[in-house]
């Protein structure tokens, strides 16, 4: 392990089910070797799939990240409304079975339809958004009521793939594809209110986050994080326009000078400026053909492990 002690980068880590992102970041800084380890979006200890880690320095890049659109597939129980809003939660609303046999999947489908696309949407009681300096979820553990004021989000893909009916329930596997801050929760309680019946979660998993995938994810048992640990300049490049600087202009960026020259063509936003050695230098902010750093990353400091890591 001793290969990636200074070395910074991003992990794509497949979280699983049961323990906590905080856990995942935990376990990742003693194979890594280093306390500068975060992550990009939070996922319930129920949930699994992709999390976004960033090592030493790529911390920073770890902003760029958070605000993409996300992929889920997810399981609704309708039938059932819990205080959390998954299974994880206490049943707060059962439905007599007869109303749960009664829905059809025409009736699931009108219902899915004013949840999709660009939406107002209340978060969970539970979720991890502040309320007078506390967490929401610690305010509704301690037997407060939570109410969160509704906020902008985009559903842009919410589809039903697979369906069960067992013991008065209406089990829906979905496939949903929405924008940063979308509570996937939340869809599952207000399709269950839209029904009449109630509805939480009992399955997800995040399969995208932006252009990373899952599929390309390590598993954290294993995980060699030398071996896992993607390149800065790689994660950037996927992200961001590219500008190629020359030996000198790298030298000139890393003492926070600016680039008299032309974006490159892309979409709008910052650009990523890379070195002769392939290494990511900063990000860059165009204006009247000057290119001004938004944040510089410092060359890694490789360093041995301490004893007993």
């Amino acid at each position: 392990m001793s290969e990636a002690h200074g070395r910074s980068g991003i992990l794509l880590i497949d979280k699983p089910a049961g323990i906590t992102s905080h856990d995942v970041v935990a376990r990742t800084r003693k194979r890594a070797g280093t306390r500068k380890v975060g992550h990009a979006g939070t996922l319930d200890p129920m949930a699994t799939g992709l999390l976004v880690l960033g090592i030493n320095n790529s911390t920073r890049l770890l902003t760029s990240l958070v605000g993409l659109d996300k992929e889920y597939f997810a399981t609704i129980r309708l039938g059932s409304a819990t205080n959390t809003d998954d299974a994880d939660g206490e049943p707060i609303e059962v439905a007599e079975p007869g109303r749960v046999d009664a829905l059809t999947a025409a009736a699931v489908s009108a219902a899915l339809v004013p949840l999709t696309g660009a939406i107002r949407q209340v978060p969970s009681s539970v979720s991890a958004i502040r309320v007078d300096g506390k967490r929401a979820y610690t305010l509704a553990r301690e037997g407060e009521i939570v109410e969160l004021a509704a906020r902008s989000v985009t559903v842009s893909a919410l589809e039903v793939f697979g369906s069960r009916r067992e013991a008065g329930f209406y089990d829906l596997d979905v496939r949903v594809r929405c924008s940063s801050g979308t509570y996937i929760r939340a869809i599952a309680r207000d399709l269950g209110a839209a029904l009449g019946v109630g509805g939480h979660l009992t399955a997800l998993r995040r399969s995208m986050i932006g252009p990373f995938s899952v599929a390309d994810a390590a598993d954290l048992e294993s995980l060699d994080v030398a071996a896992a640990l993607i390149a800065p300049a790689a994660i950037a490049a996927a992200l961001f326009p590219v500008f190629a600087l020359d030996a000198e202009q790298a030298v000139d960026l890393g003492h926070g000078k600016r680039l008299v020259a032309e974006r490159p063509e892309g979409l709008p936003g910052p650009v990523a400026a890379i070195a002769p050695d392939g290494r990511l230098v900063g990000l860059l902010e165009f204006t009247a053909g000057i290119g001004k750093p938004i944040v510089n990353f410092a060359p890694d400091v490789l360093t041995e492990p301490e004893a007993g890591e």
